[in-house]
């Protein structure tokens, strides 16, 4: 039986469209109102769907050790950014012209989190340089790697692939520039054998330290994995294409126009909506979607 998460309201469920731009098949399972995927948990397999009916957040789900339940909560309430009270987010965000209708429109967004840190880095260098649908295709492809699920739910059949998984048989699969591959692969072998570990209980700075001397990483990646991972709420990207297309298309500018923004004027802009700015971000983000 399915059962109600707690949050702050006002709860926008747009994050449900960010998570399904970028599901893995046979891993997760999303739509405009729902999210599904499968969990590797600390007892065992498990899986979890959360359902949006327009008032409630229902969870259903399905474990082999029930005592990994409060786990299981714990990391979709991450995901999910359900502990996020939107209320001063949202009146900061309101005093700025180009985004106080945008909030007006768009109340209670939430940041996406995760229910794997390292999953997340892997994404995150997966789709640098890239369109978000040509890194879900190579994540798709990675699944080949995976372990089965002993609780299939669905389609949802596999778990994403491991660091180990990644590390051993990624060159088979992953596709485009040498560097690229290697320093995917290499990050990857770091988090296997335990030299990298990142978690929630990094700061901004600690992940930059981390990170940074690491080959194909580079400030976007660990920014956003400072949001993903962190749930850093004052992460901003000026290098991002959509936050630059999204910000020239809130103050009315033409794509066109959008594209010849440059980074220290996106940068400038966004000091005002400090300690805010990831927050700023997902509706840059979702501006530019909408073109």
């Amino acid at each position: 039986m399915a059962v109600a998460l707690e949050f702050h309201p006002p709860f926008e469920p747009g994050i449900f469209d960010f998570l399904a731009a970028r599901a893995v098949v046979g891993v997760e399972e999303a739509t405009s109102s729902s999210y599904a995927r499968t969990l590797h948990l600390p007892g065992g397999h498990g899986w979890f769907a959360l359902a949006w009916d327009g008032n409630r957040l229902l969870l259903d789900h399905a474990v082999e050790d029930p005592a990994d339940v409060p786990a299981l909560v714990s990391r979709v309430r991450h995901l999910f950014n359900l502990d996020h009270d939107p209320t001063a987010a949202d009146a900061a965000l309101s005093a700025d012209p180009l985004l106080s209708a945008r909030v007006a429109a768009l109340p209670g967004m939430r940041l996406p989190g995760c229910v794997d840190p390292a999953e997340i880095l892997v994404r995150a260098m997966v789709g640098q340089q890239i369109t978000v649908a040509a890194a879900t295709t190579a994540l798709r492809q990675l699944v080949a790697l995976s372990t089965s699920s002993r609780l299939p739910h669905g389609s949802m059949t596999h778990f994403f692939p491991s660091p180990k998984q990644i590390a051993a048989g990624g060159r088979s699969i992953l596709r485009g520039p040498q560097r690229r591959i290697d320093a995917i692969v290499e990050v990857a072998g770091r988090l296997a054998d335990g030299s990298l570990h990142i978690d929630a209980l990094d700061t901004p700075v600690s992940l930059a330290e981390k990170l940074l001397p690491l080959p194909g990483i580079g400030p976007w990646t660990v920014g956003y994995v400072s949001m993903r991972v962190l749930g850093s709420s004052d992460v901003f990207l000026p290098t991002d294409a959509a936050v630059r297309n999204g910000y020239g298309l809130l103050r009315g500018d033409s794509l066109a126009t959008a594209r010849s923004i440059k980074a220290p004027e996106l940068a400038r802009m966004a000091q005002p909506l400090r300690p805010w700015r990831s927050y700023a971000t997902l509706h840059f983000w979702r501006a530019a979607g909408e073109k």
